[in-house]
């Protein structure tokens, strides 16, 4: 029985001792002199432990007990989030090198923050939630304030860090609830004790408190306070790793939690999701716009973005999954080219995050000028990119499960969030012309992450890469 269940958590155990021995080689080799290679290693196997999930994995398995879900879904958020995450660390190697801000424990950080969210996609118990949750969370703070010379930086992570403590706080209070009112910690009791649209009132406090905790995960509005100022301060390269990875994983535990526990009341829960996903999106669309800090609008653009998430979650069917998971592929995707550029924004060596610094950039870099062209029409949701399949695909979900109202507000939106994107091209295109200007970034590595997530953005237009197919598989296993 312990072999089996060994053997489906095998890709966490390799990444968790690969992780451990990283750390324990780096403090008897001389600490930060390995950094550099240790960065790719952790990036190489990363990619390597994805590979081995996508291919090898097959049918869908339970361990210990149902703890732990290995199935479809599980797969397709743990893939999404290790390609994610090696290549935020392929991105931040030079970057954080050439500033002297390249430590060894920011790769085994990472390492161990994705085995907690791979935990977090596969949890089928509330305590194996709780476990990745905070695996993932722990690692996190500590990247936020990595720059311990930078108040910014100190501050983002101890907000990070306050903040976080409250939502867990929520979060174990919602699981003592359920525990209390279901009798079991595991999700397939849960859902039995919940019915089919009678659950206890007590079993449906501990829902909102945990749906609460989940929500400060994704920065969904109104547990979002946390995100502009940790995105403004945390490195570059960790903002990077913000937006994308953890995000994926937040959203797969919100779906794995609410369809595999609360799957029997899809109408309490529903409503609540659909409110959160109209106060991200319009709060994410209206704050960006006054935003002159790219660090800062980025961090705005993301709340928006768990919005249009959630819209798909707030259908509370298979296809509504299926879309919520088509949308975070997209948006990591996007996020990784446009961050790509962020971390190649620099004059005289030095980082520049303003964006009227980017006046006029086409003249300089008509070719990455072009590329963020392509994401930022990516990110508002112009037609034909890729990223306007994602919003159609949230669109349809909530349009076909009733929430028309949902969908007619989601593209009010839309519309509203275009504006700060489509500014930052104005800006390269038409911009006053200044003496100080950009740097041209000379890293081959963000030039190809840059031109390679520009390229999916048109090219993905045919057919998706065909991952329409697979979100379907996961979500079909997910949604009974």
């Amino acid at each position: 029985m312990f072999q089996t269940d060994f053997n489906i958590i095998l890709p966490e155990v390799v990444l968790a001792v690969y992780a451990m021995l990283a750390l324990v080689g780096a403090v008897y080799t001389g600490k930060d002199k390995l950094a550099p290679a240790m960065t790719w290693l952790t990036a190489i196997v990363m990619v390597l432990i994805a590979a081995w999930i996508g291919f090898a994995g097959d049918g869908s398995h339970l361990a210990f007990g149902g703890m732990f879900h290995d199935d479809p879904f599980s797969r397709f958020g743990k893939v999404t989030i290790l390609l994610s995450a090696a290549a935020v660390l392929a991105m931040s190697a030079e970057y954080m090198e050439r500033r002297g801000l390249l430590r060894f424990e920011f790769p085994v950080l990472v390492a161990l923050s994705v085995v907690g969210m791979m935990m977090m996609v596969s949890a089928g118990d509330l305590m194996s939630l709780y476990m990745g949750l905070e695996l993932q969370s722990l690692a996190l703070y500590v990247l936020a304030s990595l720059r311990r010379e930078s108040a910014k930086s100190t501050e983002a992570g101890l907000k990070y860090f306050v903040l976080g403590s409250l939502s867990s706080g929520l979060l174990l209070f919602g699981a003592s609830l359920t525990y209390g009112f279901s009798g079991t910690t595991l999700f397939s009791g849960i859902i039995e004790a919940a019915g089919a649209g009678q659950a206890p009132v007590g079993l449906l406090f501990g829902l909102v408190l945990i749906a609460s905790g989940l929500a400060f995960k994704v920065s969904a509005v109104p547990f979002h306070m946390w995100t502009p100022d940790v995105y403004e301060g945390a490195p570059t390269p960790v903002t990077a790793f913000f937006a994308t990875a953890p995000k994926v994983a937040a959203m797969g535990l919100f779906a794995r939690v609410l369809h595999d526990a609360f799957g029997g009341v899809v109408g309490d829960w529903q409503q609540i999701i659909a409110v959160l996903s109209v106060l991200s999106m319009f709060l994410g669309s209206i704050a960006a716009i006054g935003q002159r800090n790219i660090k800062r609008l980025m961090a705005y653009s993301s709340i928006a973005h768990m919005g249009y998430a959630l819209m798909g979650l707030s259908a509370g069917n298979a296809f509504g999954v299926q879309a919520m998971l088509v949308y975070m592929a997209i948006y990591v995707t996007m996020n990784v080219g446009t961050f790509a550029f962020i971390l190649s924004m620099e004059r005289d060596g030095q980082p520049v995050v303003e964006i009227d610094a980017l006046n006029l950039y086409a003249r300089r870099e008509p070719g990455k000028a072009l590329a963020l062209l392509v994401l930022m029409f990516s990110l508002a949701g112009v037609p034909p990119l890729v990223g306007f399949f994602g919003k159609l695909y949230v669109l349809r979900a909530a349009y076909e499960a009733g929430l028309i109202w949902l969908a007619v507000l989601g593209m009010v939106a839309s519309v509203i969030g275009a504006f700060y994107y489509l500014r930052i091209v104005y800006y390269m295109y038409f911009g006053e012309e200044r003496e100080e200007g950009l740097d041209g970034g000379k890293s081959p590595v963000l030039w190809a992450f840059l031109m390679g997530s520009a390229a999916i953005m048109l090219l993905g237009v045919v057919n998706l890469f065909g991952i329409e197919g697979v979100a379907q598989a996961a979500a079909a296993t997910l949604v009974h």
